[in-house]
């Protein structure tokens, strides 16, 4: 790792919200590749994702959590602790809100969680390209009254309108630090968890209803194929919840479980640079989102965070 002079900068920068508010396509676009799943149905995400940029003068550490939600099982439970554990061990919070929606109850509860806070609360009000400038002025007005924030900026995560400025912003509140990661480190999680990000991005774009979020998606194996050095397998397994479940992710035929498999593979070569064998199984875990022991055996481990 290069020594880097007195002037560097570095800092960790939460990304909070509610569900759904665009936190991962920020993530994606200010990194510059997929690390984080992109999805219309909220409560994406599910454990915190870190995503490192580095600039000529400073590193930042983006920590993109769960959507703030009311909880129904421990699942939710989980994804909540998550979110509010990464407040307390960052310089910069950044509270994305959606353009598009008023202020609603889950903004309120964040407001009311960032309370005393001495970190400085950046509001980024996204999706700007949805609306008109003259809801854009009402909708920062509306929050310049709920709370003393240090910065608002609105973006467009999605066009990229003003993610420059933003950067340049949060550049300036960043202590003097080292560099972290390597320059070219994107992320601090191993390519198994990011293999089966993507694997239930998929599953997640394919189905509906209460399917989305009951899967979980384990890596089983990832080697290199013994006769061909140029083909990565990857063996992984769709968790669901219910029989009924698993007919509709392997779909008729096995079609659905085939299109899945068609459009993560693709993506899994894009991060491996390597041809990809993709082998999927669905299996049922009844009430896995309940049960401790399986949320921890799928990667939700609450003493890491």
């Amino acid at each position: 790792m290069q020594e880097k002079n007195n002037s560097y900068k570095s800092g960790f920068i939460s990304i909070i919200g509610r569900p759904n508010v665009g936190k991962s396509t920020f993530l994606n676009r200010v990194i510059g590749q997929k690390i984080a799943i992109m999805s219309d149905k909220p409560q994406t995400t599910r454990n915190k994702i870190q995503g490192v940029l580095t600039r000529e003068a400073s590193q930042m550490v983006f920590i993109d959590t769960p959507g703030i939600h009311k909880p129904k099982h421990k699942l939710g439970e989980f994804m909540i602790k998550v979110s509010k554990n990464t407040l307390r061990e960052v310089d910069i919070i950044m509270f994305m809100v959606n353009a598009e929606q008023g202020i609603g109850k889950g903004d309120e509860f964040i407001l009311e969680l960032l309370e005393g806070t001495k970190t400085p609360v950046f509001l980024v009000v996204n999706k700007i390209d949805q609306i008109h400038p003259d809801e854009l002025i009402q909708t920062i007005e509306t929050y310049k009254g709920k709370f003393p924030f240090a910065e608002i900026i609105p973006i467009s995560a999605l066009q990229g309108n003003n993610v420059d400025q933003l950067l340049e912003t949060i550049e300036k509140y960043l202590p003097e630090g080292p560099q972290y990661y390597p320059a070219d480190q994107v992320t601090d999680h191993p390519e198994r968890f990011i293999i089966s990000e993507m694997i239930r991005e998929k599953v997640l774009h394919l189905t509906r209803e209460e399917i989305p979020h009951s899967i979980a998606v384990v890596i089983d194996k990832i080697k290199r194929d013994e006769e061909n050095e140029n083909m990565i397998r990857v063996q992984a397994t769709i968790m669901v919840e219910r029989d009924s479940q698993k007919g509709i992710v392997i779909g008729k035929r096995g079609a659905l479980l085939k299109e899945v498999g068609t459009q993560a593979r693709k993506d899994i070569e894009m991060l491996l640079g390597s041809k990809v064998f993709l082998e999927l199984w669905v299996k049922v875990q009844k009430d896995w989102r309940n049960k401790s022991a399986h949320l921890r055996d799928f990667g939700y481990r609450e003493d890491e965070y």
